[in-house]
Formats: structure tokens, sequence, C-alpha cells
């Protein structure tokens, strides 16, 4: 290896180059024109990919107390979840789809668990909601290609992500500069990633970085998510696809197999202290971040825990409540509850593979059980949504912090 990091060693932490700006035509106050004369400063991150940590011994001991924990989390629901004709339900989307809505609560985006039901459908709903969606079906492109962790697949992670976002440039590098905060040029910015010249390079570095055995996993986890929001290689969705990356490292790595376990609702119970531990990481400490990953999974676990009980506890009364026959449509429908509360005819004859008559007196069985409530009126793009359900999300939202 190049050599040993040590907390707050220089190794780690990020150098710096002058670049030009051409503020152009940019509409500004005169301050802010006569800040943003002149070169700026781009940060200049090292590489990783062979260097060794030497992490104090009571944060690496914590985060290999949070990595058993999430790892028993996940050995638990596949021991005690009731199974027929499958698992109780599929609690790895009801999870994933949490944690992607908490992962884009921490830059702003929010929506209830209703509205991000809806999108799920492709119905009509809010902006929000679609991006949360997105953000959905981008983890699941990440954990689905977790077993080949490259360059390629984080961009095709971003490419789910963004996919209607043409300014984003989906699925491709930035091919320009960009900042993080404080007003329309780099000059005055909270922090400015690496010129996107050095933007290939370094994510290779940090590929390379990612498929080393030789790290314990959280602490690898964090110190590569940490480099991949410093470097910021692309126009935006930087911070979502960040966060897929390390549920497919947690995937790579063995340590989850049937789930997402909600590290990034976690961090949401302490946004400012997260921010603040990318900032000691780009000063050369990676001590911060791998603890506040610990943290963050010990939290997601005990309310991932909280999330599953109430869920269980919904389909235990359902089964009680509902009186049509063991394998009818009705039952069938159950499970696929939990995981997407909010269902159309359409839907249901898919999920099913039922006729649309099936399909009809299926949810007719669920409302007279009350476990299904129409939304919209009309005979035409008519939805129905399983209110406990919706209930228990924004519960486990409002506990790690969000609000939707």
């Amino acid at each position: 290896m190049a050599g040993v990091n040590q907390p707050g060693d220089l190794q780690l932490a990020v150098g710096w180059e002058p670049s030009e700006w051409d503020a152009g035509d940019i509409p500004m106050s005169r301050r802010e024109r006569a800040e943003s004369t002149g070169s700026y400063l781009a940060s200049v991150p090292p590489g990783i990919s062979d260097l060794d940590f030497d992490i104090p011994s009571e944060v690496a001991a914590g985060a290999e107390d949070a990595l058993v924990e999430i790892s028993r989390f996940d050995a638990e629901l596949a021991a005690s979840l009731p199974r027929a004709d499958g698992e109780l339900a599929p609690l790895a989307v009801v999870l994933l789809r949490t944690e992607s809505a908490s992962s884009s609560q921490i830059e702003g985006v929010t929506a209830g668990a209703k509205a991000l039901a809806i999108a799920t459908l492709n119905e009509s709903s809010g902006q929000n909601a679609r991006m949360v969606a997105a953000n959905v079906e981008a983890m699941q492109k990440a954990i689905d290609l977790a077993d080949d962790l490259s360059t390629d697949s984080i961009l095709a992670a971003h490419r789910v992500l963004m996919h209607d976002q043409a300014y984003a440039h989906p699925g491709r590098l930035r091919d320009g500069q960009v900042w993080i905060g404080g007003g329309p040029t780099p000059h005055t910015a909270t922090f400015v990633p690496p010129r996107h010249e050095r933007v290939p390079a370094l994510m290779d570095d940090l590929v390379a970085f990612c498929r080393r055995t030789d790290l314990p996993v959280l602490t690898q986890v964090s110190i590569a998510h940490a480099q991949f929001e410093t470097i910021h290689p692309f126009n935006d969705g930087n911070g979502r696809t960040g966060r897929t990356l390390v549920h497919a490292m947690l995937r790579r790595s063995g340590v989850t197999r049937r789930l997402t376990v909600p590290v990034s609702a976690g961090l949401l119970t302490d946004t400012d202290a997260y921010f603040a531990a990318l900032g000691s990481y780009r000063d050369g400490d990676p001590v911060p971040i791998i603890t506040q990953f610990g943290r963050a999974s010990f939290a997601a676990v005990g309310n991932g825990r909280r999330l599953v009980s109430d869920l269980t506890e919904i389909y235990a009364d359902w089964q009680q409540v509902l009186p049509s026959r063991k394998g009818s449509a009705a039952r069938r429908l159950l499970p696929h509850l939990l995981s997407q509360p909010a269902v159309t005819i359409a839907h249901v004859q898919q999920h099913l593979d039922v006729s649309q008559p099936a399909a009809q007196r299926a949810v007719d069985q669920l409302v007279e059980a009350e476990i299904l409530k129409q939304i919209s009126t009309g005979k035409r793009d008519r939805a129905w949504i399983a209110r406990e359900v919706i209930t228990v999300l924004d519960d486990f939202a409002a506990r790690s912090g969000r609000r939707g």
C-alpha cells in the first residue's frame, strides 16, 4: 500500500488548484459579481485505492458492532416471517422504498407514503413523489448490479434516477464544474468538487477501492461514500446516487441479502453531523463519517424492526377480517399491499395474473373488509389505498426525522 492514513493525516485531505471561471451573463448582484472575479479554488481529492487506514480501535469496534446488527436484522426477517407461497411480503421493497424516500429527503426532496405509492403506479402525482419513485428504481438498479460494481453500474443507477431530467445528463459523468452552496458561481461556494477533467480517473480509483477485500466492511463503505460525495461526479443526483453505492457495497460484501437496511433514515436523525463528517473527511479525518454510519446503522435497524413489527401485525389483522378463502385473489393480494399500498384494477390484474372481473372482485372484497379505501372517483383511473400501511410508513418516516 502507498501509506497508512491516520485521522487528520494530510494523505487523505483534499488539495486545491486555481481554476478560471467566466460568469458571463449569469444574473447576479454587483456584490456577487465583485466576489466572482478572477480564479477560484477547485478541490483535488487524493486517490484512495491503495491507502491503508489506521482507524482508532474504539471506532473500528463500533463500526463492527453496527455491521453485526445490520446482518442480524437481515437474518431475523428470513428466519421469523411466516411463509406460504413465498415470503410474508416483499419486505425488501418496503424497506427499499423507505430508504429511498429518506435518501432523497437529505437533499430536500420529500414525499409522503401515499404520494409515493401512487407515483409507483405511474398515476398522477407531484414532482417530489415522482423523483422519490425514481430513486427507488435507481437503488434497486444499484443493488441488482452489486456483483458488478463498476463505474458503468454507478452510471446505470444514475441513468435510472435522473432519466427524465435532461439537465443532469443521466448516466454520464459531468463535463463541467459543479459546486455546493454559496451562490451563482464557485468563488463563494461551501465546497468545490474537482474539475471535471479529473473525474474519470477519480471514479476508476474509487471503484478499485470499493473492490478491495482487506478492509472492515462498514469502514470501507463509509469512506467510499464520503469519497464519492467529494468527487461529485454528476451534474445533479450525486447524493442519491452515492447512497445507492452504500447498499450495493453492503450487498456485495454479503452483509445483506434480502433487503435494504434504511441507513439513510438513520443519517436523518442528525443531518448536521452527517454534513460535518463529510467536511472532516475532506480535511483528512475519516473517523467522523465512520462514526456517523455506525450510529445511522443502529438507528436504522431499530426503526426498521419497528416497521416490520407494525406491518406483520397489520397482515395478521387482515387475515382475521378477510372472509374470502385461502388462495383467493383477495388473499393473494394481501402481501403485495404491504409493499405497494396503492393499487388500481389494472395493477391487480397484472400482479395476480387474473381477469379484470376477478381483480375487481378482489378489490371489492378488500374494500368490504375495510382493508382498502377508494381515493379517486369515477369509473376510470380509480385507485385504492391500504390506509393502515400508509400510516405505519409515515410513522416510520416521522421517527427518522423526515416529514413528507
